[in-house]
């Protein structure tokens, strides 16, 4: 049980200058009534709570929160803000919070992150343009020997491109076979993409470290390149949190821009359903079950249940729908994963496997044999659940079905699959 508060105050101006940042919200109008607590996986974690932590802001306990390390713990997930009947946007506050930090101070793994991604103009990982351009030159040169990909191409700034597309460097840098499957998908449709290369990677651990500056110069590089090359879409790839550092960055820092941000799986969707992506659940013959996870940062936070439908329509046009299964709760009512707003590069690395227990429950109860995560940080934490807590499922990538059940699925693209799957069609 989390301990009384001891009133200690001595404010910093913390509660009026959140005031300031939420418009929609007055802190004093917090009911206490405890909906935020009850449905946060966060609760308890550091002794702390989203009630308690609000309540300590109304009375001036600065001191108390400025350093409190359960901001980095908490990953503004936005499910209290949604579920509060006065509307009090707490993840505002645990992101204000988390910018009073001495930016020296901020978790390592995040400011590293956020510092390698500005310094090398690419992704968190700090890798040189001309490494990443090295490897997509090599791995689509071994696409390009597989049967039916002979004429695969794969550009870096084509002007006049229709979709600019980004890459989370994890594939280039550490699994770059993954990087094939979704070229594949991209190939059969006959999409006319491009890479960017300025800024190409597609995660933002600068939004996560609460320095505004520098989320915002990665998301205005990116506008104002895909803007020269003249791309109608700029294309997100399977990953929640790269897309709400995009779409919400757009907006906080008022970026023009001539394109469309839209999320790739929208496009799987539509391309399904105009025949383009030439889908089957065929294979699906021993009724191997699937459920889906929803990335708070596109679904909750961004685009909400139509994207969360989107992806249903296409996992069930690739597994059957007899053979998904739905969490529950679900949409944009889900439980976070514990995985989102930096966590993974916290550093805190017991209690965000305790906050994921309220997911790996949840998968569980599904008795789905994989997960679907079109999102990098779920799919990391939800992988690393499975084993932290003993689950008996596999992780997923959506563009590793898609070409599964097309049968162009290669021998070396194959990671995530378990040993049920791990040779169909070769």
């Amino acid at each position: 049980m989390p301990e009384a508060i001891q009133l200690t105050r001595s404010s910093n101006g913390i509660s009026d200058k959140v005031k300031q940042l939420i418009p929609d919200g007055n802190l004093s109008a917090c009911l206490t009534c405890g909906t935020c607590t009850s449905g946060c996986p966060a609760t308890g974690l550091m002794d702390m709570d989203p009630r308690k932590f609000l309540r300590m802001a109304v009375f001036g306990l600065d001191r108390e929160l400025e350093r409190h390390p359960w901001v980095w713990a908490c990953t503004m997930c936005n499910r209290c803000y949604d579920a509060c009947p006065m509307k009090l946007n707490i993840p505002q506050l645990i992101f204000y919070l988390r910018s009073q930090w001495p930016r020296e101070e901020r978790p390592k793994g995040i400011l590293g992150s956020c510092d390698h991604h500005v310094r090398s103009r690419g992704g968190a990982m700090g890798v040189p343009l001309e490494d990443f351009q090295f490897t997509v030159e090599d791995v689509a040169e071994e696409c390009r020997e597989q049967e039916g990909f002979e004429e695969l191409t794969v550009d870096l700034d084509r002007e006049g491109a229709y979709f600019a597309l980004n890459q989370n460097s994890r594939e280039p840098v550490t699994e770059p076979d993954e990087l094939m499957p979704l070229w594949k998908i991209l190939h059969k449709v006959g999409a006319d993409w491009t890479y960017y290369s300025d800024m190409w990677g597609g995660e933002n651990y600068c939004m996560f470290l609460a320095d505004d500056a520098s989320w915002e110069k990665i998301v205005r590089a990116q506008a104002e390149h895909i803007d020269k090359l003249g791309c109608k879409v700029f294309l997100n790839t399977e990953c929640g949190h790269s897309f709400y550092a995009v779409w919400a960055g757009l907006q906080r820092f008022n970026i023009p821009h001539k394109f469309e941000f839209r999320s790739i799986v929208e496009y799987y969707a539509r391309w399904i359903r105009e025949g383009k992506l030439p889908v089957t659940s065929g294979w699906n013959t021993t009724g191997i079950k699937f459920t889906v996870q929803d990335p708070c940062n596109v679904v909750r936070k961004s685009l909400g249940d139509r994207f969360a439908d989107d992806l249903r329509y296409v996992v069930k046009q690739v597994v059957g729908e007899e053979n998904f299964v739905e969490m529950a709760p679900n949409k944009s009512n889900n439980f976070c994963c514990g995985g989102g707003g930096g966590a993974l590069q916290a550093g805190y690395t017991d209690e965000r496997r305790q906050y994921g227990k309220t997911k790996f429950d949840q998968i569980q109860a599904t008795g789905a044999n994989y997960v679907v995560t079109p999102c990098h940080n779920c799919h990391a934490q939800i992988e690393d659940m499975a084993h932290a807590h003993g689950g008996d499922y596999y992780t997923v990538h959506l563009w590793t079905l898609i070409c599964l059940s097309m049968g162009i699925l290669g021998e070396n693209e194959r990671t995530y699959l378990g040993p049920d799957l791990a040779e169909y069609g070769l």
